[in-house]
């Protein structure tokens, strides 16, 4: 399933007026792809994924999820459809990691959340794809911050949805653990056909893993491949800071000296 971005304008409603982020916002979000939200602080990436996700409503334009207007699916509907992952630490106290990722069956289980057989095995297989079967009898909040990403993608993965967006996904991650969260993303997004869209600050490392890119500026969204958009130009002029150099054809930065 595709999501659709029409005329965006994406912000928030107080008592006494209407304060808008972003505005313009139109671009494609594909099926089997990892796509990442890239932009400077500020300029409204996790609101945008707050209103995709519908946790704010839209202050114009509209979100199509497949041929439907998001302002036209249920909340039961939209939670399985889209799974979240938030740069928020969750609160785990007293759940084992089995039990964290078992909620993730909360869309399909009725108000008692009681497991079928079938749940059971979806949990599993989220386990497994993610490869934290090691994990599962431990006490979810002494994790490890790489251990704990690990489990939210394995809970995004058993609500099974077409659709999974994740808000700054690599944060406090070191190094090698923020290269293997978005390795993992890329292959689940090829093995399993889902669109997933992050917001990141890796910037590098997002030009390596990811399928495509969302540039987000005040003007609106610039949408492409990694390579097209290094080699027109568009990802030396998106990120034109003083003292940076972008090298197209290593898809890396240099510091001038």
């Amino acid at each position: 399933m595709d999501i659709i971005l029409n005329d965006l304008s994406t912000g928030y409603h107080s008592r006494k007026s209407t304060h808008r982020v972003a505005c313009g916002l139109s671009a494609t979000l594909h099926s089997g792809q990892l796509t990442s939200l890239l932009g400077s602080n500020g300029v409204g990436k996790s609101t945008l994924l707050k209103t995709m996700t519908a946790l704010l409503p839209p202050l114009h334009g509209d979100i199509i999820f497949g041929d439907r207007n998001i302002g036209d699916i249920t909340p039961k509907e939209l939670a399985q459809t889209v799974s979240v992952v938030l740069t928020e630490r969750p609160a785990m106290q007293g759940l084992t990691v089995r039990e964290v990722v078992a909620l993730g069956r909360a869309p399909y289980t009725g108000f008692f959340g009681t497991l079928s057989e079938q749940d059971e095995e979806i949990v599993s297989a989220a386990i497994e794809q993610v490869a934290i079967s090691s994990l599962t009898c431990r006490m979810a909040h002494t994790l490890s911050d790489g251990e704990r990403q690990k489990v939210m993608i394995a809970k995004a993965l058993a609500q099974d949805t077409p659709i999974i967006i994740l808000d700054e996904p690599t944060a406090f991650l070191d190094f090698g653990t923020k290269v293997d969260t978005l390795l993992l993303l890329r292959r689940l997004a090829h093995d399993t056909n889902k669109a997933i869209l992050l917001s990141t600050h890796d910037v590098e490392l997002a030009l390596q893993c990811s399928d495509g890119l969302w540039l987000m500026n005040r003007e609106g969204i610039i949408v492409g491949s990694p390579r097209q958009l290094a080699t027109d130009g568009t990802l030396s002029t998106f990120f034109d800071y003083e003292g940076i150099a972008f090298e197209p054809n290593t898809m890396r930065f240099q510091v001038k000296r």
